[in-house]
């Protein structure tokens, strides 16, 4: 099997491409250097392409040991043919595969295995033969007391249990029932008996049904997980027009139809077959395979939206006064240097039941005076709202001029209560630590989530019922593939942070911050050849995401590799200038012959030289901006219907996008609720941590949901909106 081959067929990507990416990724080349620096190779395959090719890859790699598995046991056996050989070398699925395996796999004791050893497999044989027999006078030589056969019937049921088994292990049989049921079954879930209770979350599904291949993922999770509770059941079921194509299918397997004696009881056989059989099997399969395809859905929104909010945009290196709010515990309070150290703590009560709101701002006033605060950082949690009044009022009675921000604090107690914040502030409260983390996450959001496990960020669709193996692999490489998109300050960045670049990881991070030290700094990324253990690999893996501010070498700030130190050399004496000269001079770059140069070093790389130059150690991130929420609109009882509203997107989901509108409880603006038009993925229109303007469409106070709606009303557009949504 030519795995390059198939792989180039799947991702529509030309052979020759796969093949270079194949190697450089078996070489232990990382997907991050890959795509940035080795495009020469790969033809400028990027980061999403190599991750998909990574993950084809390691499937059929998977699928070629256990291929090469079933052959060896099947030889072994003396039953492996040349036409079996090939099925098995042409099969490019696991399913498939193990289809073809099922008739060779070691069995435990069966009903047919017993008819079997009993000697029925010759009466089995005459039953599907094509020569017209009647079964109950073939059956009567079979009839052995000495091997429990006792009866006609008894031989007659042991050759129906060997031919059914036949059926259940017949591969093109089972695909061809498997491909018709994927696209034509109905899934059809009920409550259980006894738990049909309409205050249960699940109520929707108590009598729900559609077709297999159409169920959202985040329906068939919820009902997966309705399941596992004991409230509901499933079946997967032929579709009422067509009850009986299952049957009619294996009939002609068993060739019935040509008049023959045992027609009849091949009939009864067949439809047997189906309901004790097959149609159980293949329910497994199909609810096993709806549930991979739906977790692999929710794995890949749950990545898009992780990546959403890791390239948020940071506020920057300011001094930070962040709040955690709280009422009866206070409001915690830290003060945060520009490079997240901290400065000061305290806690405030300006909330019930205290209520020492004048107290809170003096603390507060003399804090922002005292450290010239230009930033202030509230956790979106209980009395936020409240919170954001008081950095109002503060506004107001203080000369220094500060952006107040209301950031999520999902994940910020997973952190204060961990290993690494121990570590970090071994002699603070871990209520303070929480407070730290929603400062430094305003500050710079990447470098303060990965300290975070993904999953307790709170940006997926139910991230606890999936693969947890899948689902954190897929998350460490958006993780990876973020911090190496973004770059990292080699003098400041954490241990968590370090670890996430190219070719690095916990002992060389560990060891480059203890030599950072002990040295006070690096001053060039050359020396981090002199960091135990970061040998030459992983220094060509990790250099050039490695950046130095003021260092000996210009470039050691930007992105460009080292490797290509010696181009840059060259074009900047092709312009007779030095390679410093050329940073940010677009006249310079301008007159550099990239012809010539790409012939030599390769057109990629000299395009994306020139590209950092002129810009160099660009920030791939937005600009920042905060949300402005509703003065007069705290709680959700204020809140009615047609109200307009500014919010920020927490979570985006196959079905739709939450937003927090600043009420404490998100709303949904439902996918039919995203644009005038047809949307097919919220993804296309809004991503995570967006702000956005909505309309209150419907508001449950007793529930608690909250309808919102971004569609456009013709009645509130303007000319030049008008004549876009005509068009």
């Amino acid at each position: 099997m030519d795995i390059a081959q198939q792989i180039a067929s799947q991702l529509d990507i030309k052979k020759s491409r796969v093949e270079a990416a194949i190697q450089l990724l078996d070489q232990g080349d990382t997907v991050p250097f890959i795509a940035r620096y080795r495009k020469e190779a790969t033809s400028a395959l990027d980061d999403i392409q190599l991750r998909h090719l990574a993950e084809r890859l390691e499937y059929l790699r998977q699928l070629q040991q256990r291929r090469q598995s079933i052959l060896k046991s099947i030889a072994e056996q003396g039953m492996l043919t040349e036409t079996l050989r090939k099925a098995i070398d042409n099969c490019q699925h696991k399913t498939t595969l193990e289809d073809l395996y099922l008739p060779f796999k070691a069995k435990r004791s069966t009903r047919a295995q017993s008819a079997i050893e009993a000697g029925l497999t010759a009466l089995a044989d005459a039953l599907v033969a094509q020569t017209s027999v009647n079964p109950d006078y073939i059956a009567r030589p079979f009839i052995k007391p000495e091997k429990q056969i006792f009866t006609l019937e008894d031989a007659l049921q042991g050759a129906a249990d060997i031919l059914m088994q036949r059926l259940a292990e017949d591969a093109p049989l089972l695909g061809q029932l498997r491909n018709w049921l994927n696209t034509n079954a109905l899934l059809e879930v009920n409550a259980k008996r006894g738990k049909a209770d309409q205050q249960s979350k699940f109520r929707d599904y108590f009598n729900y049904s559609q077709l297999l291949n159409k169920v959202p993922a985040h329906r068939a999770l919820a009902i997966f997980r309705g399941i596992k509770e004991g409230v509901l059941k499933l079946a997967i079921l032929p579709p009422a027009h067509n009850l009986l194509y299952p049957q009619r299918l294996i009939e002609q397997h068993l060739h019935i139809g040509t008049r023959r004696t045992q027609d009849y009881w091949l009939r009864q056989l067949a439809q047997s077959a189906w309901s004790d059989k097959l149609q159980p099997h293949l329910q497994t399969d199909l609810a096993k395979a709806l549930r991979e395809r739906s977790e692999t859905d929710s794995i890949e929104v749950f990545a898009k939206n992780l990546s959403d909010l890791l390239l948020a945009a940071p506020a920057g290196q300011k001094v930070t006064l962040a709040l955690d709010p709280g009422l009866r515990s206070g409001v915690k309070v830290v003060v945060l240097g520009a490079n997240g150290e901290l400065l000061a703590e305290s806690v405030i009560y300006p909330h019930a039941p205290q209520k020492q709101w004048k107290q809170a701002l003096a603390s507060l006033q003399i804090l922002v005076e005292k450290y010239s605060v230009a930033l202030i950082s509230i956790g979106n949690g209980t009395a936020s709202r409240e919170t954001e009044q008081l950095a109002k009022e503060l506004q107001q009675q203080t000369q220094v001029a500060f952006t107040q921000v209301v950031v999520s604090e999902a994940g910020a107690s997973v952190y204060s209560a961990s290993e690494l914040a121990s570590n970090e502030f071994p002699d603070v409260d871990v209520s303070i630590r929480g407070a730290i983390s929603i400062g430094r996450r305003l500050q710079d959001p990447l470098a303060e989530l990965v300290k975070i496990e993904p999953k307790a960020i709170g940006v997926g669709q139910y991230q606890h019922d999936v693969n947890q193996k899948a689902l954190g692999l897929k998350l460490a490489a958006v993780v990876e593939d973020c911090v190496n998109k973004v770059g990292v300050n080699l003098n400041s960045a954490s241990v968590p942070l370090l670890t996430q670049v190219a070719g690095i990881n916990q002992s060389i991070a560990e060891n480059i911050v203890s030599m950072r030290e002990q040295c006070g700094g690096f001053n060039n990324r050359q020396s981090l050849l002199k960091v135990p253990r970061l040998g030459a690999k992983a220094y060509q893996q990790c250099a050039a995401f490695l950046r130095i501010n003021n260092p000996a070498q210009p470039l050691d700030n930007s992105a460009v590799h080292p490797e290509s130190y010696l181009l840059v050399e060259k074009m900047a004496a092709s312009v007779k200038a030095t390679s410093a000269q050329l940073i940010g001079n677009q006249n310079l770059l301008q007159q550099i012959d990239i012809e010539r140069l790409g012939n030599q070093y390769g057109h990629y790389t000299v395009a994306d030289t020139i590209a950092e130059l002129a810009k160099p150690g660009r920030d791939p991130r937005p600009e920042f901006a905060s949300v402005n929420f509703s003065a007069t609109v705290t709680r959700i009882h204020d809140l009615c219907s047609d109200m307009q509203l500014e919010g920020i997107v927490t979570n985006v989901t196959n079905f739709g996008a939450f937003v927090d509108i600043g009420v404490h409880q998100d709303g949904l603006v439902h996918i039919s609720q995203l644009a005038n038009q047809f949307v097919k993925d919220p993804h296309s229109l809004v991503k995570t941590g967006q702000i956005v303007q909505v309309r209150v469409l419907e508001v449950d106070v007793a529930r608690k949901p909250i309808a919102l709606s971004m569609k456009l009303q013709l009645l509130w557009l303007g000319l030049a909106e008008l004549l876009i949504l005509l068009q």
